[in-house]
């Protein structure tokens, strides 16, 4: 597997490029997710600004393939963004604000890939389906069936439910609720 460390300390001052390829197995390596393959392109700048202060910008171009939450086929999702984040040497490591990470002062380095893979994981919807008419037409016709069937569990459900009547007057405490509110 290629290596994901920016060599921070060895960074001359000014503006270096680096290019990455994140593919199935920076997806597998931790825990679960939901990409299944990927294949894409990982273009970083890195600003050194100063001793102790970088600036990396990201731009990310590629595809993953991920289930469709609907059909339950693969589906292709295209994967264009870009994340930019400042890098500062401090006392101890802190995540806390969302575009400034503080790495401890004695790193040589930095694993890039868990910020890689959050950022291309960030780029999936929170509900992800093909587009209308590209769905499994088998799995599309089962689903179907099976809200028919909802659907008359529901309607026979519904008029049993219709049969029982009730009324506040039926309850005590319904009766005390609405004396309060009769007051007012």
């Amino acid at each position: 597997m290629a290596s994901y460390k920016l060599p921070l300390k060895s960074l001359s001052l000014g503006i270096q490029q680096f290019s990455y390829h994140l593919g199935d197995t920076e997806f597998a390596i931790e825990e679960p997710s939901d990409v299944k393959r990927a294949d894409v392109a990982v273009t970083l700048e890195v600003e050194r600004k100063s001793e102790d202060i970088f600036v990396l910008r990201f731009d990310f171009n590629g595809s993953i393939t991920i289930t469709c939450d609907r059909c339950l086929d693969d589906m292709d999702l295209p994967v264009e963004t870009d994340y930019e984040i400042s890098v500062k040497m401090g006392d101890a490591y802190d995540d806390s604000r969302d575009n400034v990470l503080v790495v401890p002062s004695h790193w040589r380095e930095l694993d890039l890939l868990p910020l890689m893979r959050d950022t291309v994981l960030l780029t999936i919807p929170i509900k992800h389906v093909h587009a209308d008419g590209e769905c499994n037409e088998a799995m599309m016709e089962k689903l179907s069936e099976m809200r028919a069937d909802l659907d008359d569990d529901e309607a026979v459900a519904a008029t049993d439910e219709s049969e029982k009547t009730f009324t506040l007057g039926d309850d005590p405490r319904w009766a005390a609720l609405k004396k309060l509110n009769d007051n007012n």
